[in-house]
């Protein structure tokens, strides 16, 4: 059979409507039973209602959703703080392990599937949801014994294994506050997150497979660790059994700690409903990661009513989404996936090894209904052909979703078409870490477009404005929210005033976001990308300044600078560019070297593709880097943008010899 060609550059006919919901999405969905409760007649009317009135919404959202508070809160929303720092749910207490977890583990629902988990090495392990309550509250009295508490910090750098589920949810049992940590980072990314969250315990594995190697992750941990001073403990899940450092930091086996646990009764700790549970660090365009601080009664429940009103996840569904624990979308899954009572699926390695079918045989296998990736992903499947794909039963499958950036059309018509047989929807999703899920969204109700959002996700204020913050339609703007919602931040972990600087500065009590967006005349919207300067290799965010401080870690270096440039498969790649130190020559050798440095600090994962040589950049009197300057003369555009703060015009020709 002769496979489709799908054209790489938008036509007119690619913004025509190319799917609508069927009687089998509108029956049972979560969305239409919000609005018929409501009496909510359109989904313009539900958006307008949600945000005319944020209060009621979130406080019916909360009864829709049948979520369980040990002590009811008095007051739904308080801004006496300003809008920047609202409070939800106010004197409420709430512990979202609870609707996770505990509510489901007895009853009908004992027996039902919590977790799939598949290795690729081909194991495969299953959870009820009595199981995994029972490996939680094990794992929960384990870190007492530990000493942890109600606020202590702990650091889960872990493949994605069970054993990620139960630690996440066992510090949210007790209490404690967990700090999601990407799997590929190397040890001084590891403990730079360790020291600023100031983590008493580092949990981690001795290894997981990767492309058929093993990762020796458990090494890593104990070098970021050795770094730390205010972690205590590294808490170790043998997954391979293979050897590991020695380490000034006492090491505990998890077995070992759990063995004479069996069976332990444990309810989920009565939190303030503002209580943090997860610090989660974002890397932005200036200074170190950002800590961005979460409270039971925000991220958890914003992840639940995304996966109820944007892909209507029901108890029925195996979810699984391309991730990491370190990627939002990995506790967004646990926390949203696990309350609705759905299954999770889990995979640890590579979806294309050793064969490219290796995800939709994932799916065939485990009955995947909502299958979720990112458009890097499905643009690195797709030159492997659709016959990987189509053979494999995708029956099971009934929606779609994608994050992490923007889509161009080649590979979204594959994924509707090939993957999905134009059956199922594909719910483009986009907001952060530091929203708690999506700013823009699809509906599993509303007509699909190709590329592009249904508009925004109930009860998010979101609008498109210009330079002096007024609306703009049928052209780019930046993207803005008008009004607190459930899960936004409550600020940066120790860094309030820069918080507030990121998000809150440009005009008052609003929050830019720094996505350039556009809303076409059929009121289709459209994220176009970063307005900042945040690299995204492969859905990976890093900012520049990690980048650079990793760079300048090589002795020869004195100074550098990031910039993301497109890659058809990765979206962007990391390009250095560096100013050696005096004396120095410039070598291929000396390339190499400066390359292993950044991989030593970041990761293989955020291995820069080329590194280059020059005599200056381009900066401010002030000494400011202007890294758009550079990435536009790297990429040889001829129109740099404002170049009227620019002291030094002759480095931009260096910068265009060097590439």
């Amino acid at each position: 059979m002769m496979e489709q060609h799908y054209p790489d550059q938008p036509s007119d006919s690619d913004r025509d409507i190319v799917w609508q919901p069927s009687d089998a999405y509108l029956q049972g969905s979560h969305l239409a039973r919000f609005m018929a409760t409501h009496r909510i007649n359109s989904l313009d009317e539900l958006w307008k209602r949600s945000v005319a009135d944020i209060a009621w919404f979130w406080d019916a959202v909360v009864r829709d959703l049948g979520l369980q508070f040990f002590e009811p809160y008095q007051q739904v929303l308080d801004l006496s703080q300003g809008a920047p720092w609202a409070r939800w749910f106010v004197g409420g207490r709430y512990n979202y392990v609870h609707n996770a977890l505990d509510r489901h583990a007895t009853g009908p629902d004992a027996q039902r599937l919590a977790v799939i988990w598949e290795g690729e090495d081909g194991e495969v392990r299953r959870l009820s949801f009595a199981k995994l309550t029972n490996e939680t509250n094990r794992l929960a009295a384990g870190l007492r014994e530990l000493g942890i508490g109600p606020g202590d910090r702990v650091g889960i750098f872990l493949p994605m294994l069970p054993e990620v589920v139960v630690a996440v949810l066992a510090c949210g049992k007790i209490g404690a506050i967990f700090t999601p940590i990407f799997s590929g980072y190397a040890a001084p990314a590891v403990a730079s997150r360790l020291q600023d969250s100031g983590a008493r315990l580092l949990i981690t594995a001795d290894g997981f497979w990767r492309r058929g190697r093993v990762v020796p992750m458990g090494n890593t941990a104990i070098e970021a660790a050795g770094q730390s001073p205010s972690v205590e403990h590294v808490l170790i899940r043998r997954r391979l059994g293979n050897a590991l450092t020695s380490s000034a930091t006492p090491i505990v086996d998890w077995e070992n700690l759990v063995a004479n646990l069996s069976n332990v009764r444990d309810s989920s700790h009565g939190t303030d409903a503002d209580a943090p549970f997860m610090i989660i660090y974002t890397s932005g365009t200036t200074g170190r990661p950002k800590g961005t601080v979460h409270v039971h009664s925000g991220f958890p429940i914003k992840a639940t009513q995304d996966l109820a009103h944007c892909f209507d996840l029901r108890s029925s569904d195996v979810l699984f989404w391309l991730t990491d624990i370190g990627w939002m979308m990995g506790p967004w899954a646990i926390a949203g996936g696990l309350t609705l009572g759905a299954t999770l699926c889990l995979y640890e390695g590579a979806i294309d090894y050793p064969k490219p079918d290796r995800l939709w045989g994932l799916v065939e296998r485990h009955g995947v209904t909502t299958l979720g990736i990112s458009p890097t992903a499905v643009r690195a499947l797709m030159p492997h052909g659709d016959a990987w794909v189509r053979g494999h039963d995708r029956s099971s499958l009934r929606v779609l979703g994608s994050t992490g950036e923007p889509w161009n059309p080649a590979p979204w018509y594959w994924f509707f078409e090939v993957v999905g047989d134009r059956r199922c929807p594909i719910i483009n999703y986009s907001g952060g870490t530091e929203i708690s899920g999506g700013i823009v969204g699809g509906l599993t109700l509303a007509p699909l477009r190709p590329c592009a959002f249904a508009g925004p996700v109930p009860g998010m204020d979101a609008d498109v404005v210009d330079e002096q913050g007024n609306p703009v339609r049928g052209s780019v703007g930046e993207l803005i929210i008008r009004q607190p919602w459930v899960g936004m931040t409550r600020g940066f972990w120790q860094a309030p005033e820069r918080y507030l600087e990121t998000y809150w500065s440009r005009w008052p009590n609003v929050w830019v976001h720094g996505d350039w967006a556009m809303v076409d005349e059929r009121g289709a919207w459209y994220i176009l990308g970063r307005s900042d300067d945040t690299i995204k290799v492969a859905g990976k965010r890093v900012g520049p300044a990690e980048v650079e401080s990793a760079t300048v870690a090589h002795p020869a270096v004195r100074e550098a600078a990031a910039i993301g440039v497109p890659h058809p498969v990765k979206g962007e790649v990391l390009v250095v560019l560096t100013i050696l130190r005096p004396g120095t020559s410039e070598t291929e050798q000396l390339r190499a070297e400066i390359q292993n440095t950044i991989t030593t600090h970041l990761g293989k994962a955020l291995q820069p593709e080329r590194v280059c040589f020059v005599d200056d950049l381009p900066r401010t009197r002030n000494a400011k880097i202007l890294r758009r300057v550079i990435r536009a003369a790297y990429l040889g555009q001829s129109e740099l943008g404002d170049l009227t703060a620019l002291e030094n015009p002759a480095a931009i020709e260096g910068i265009r010899q060097a590439r």
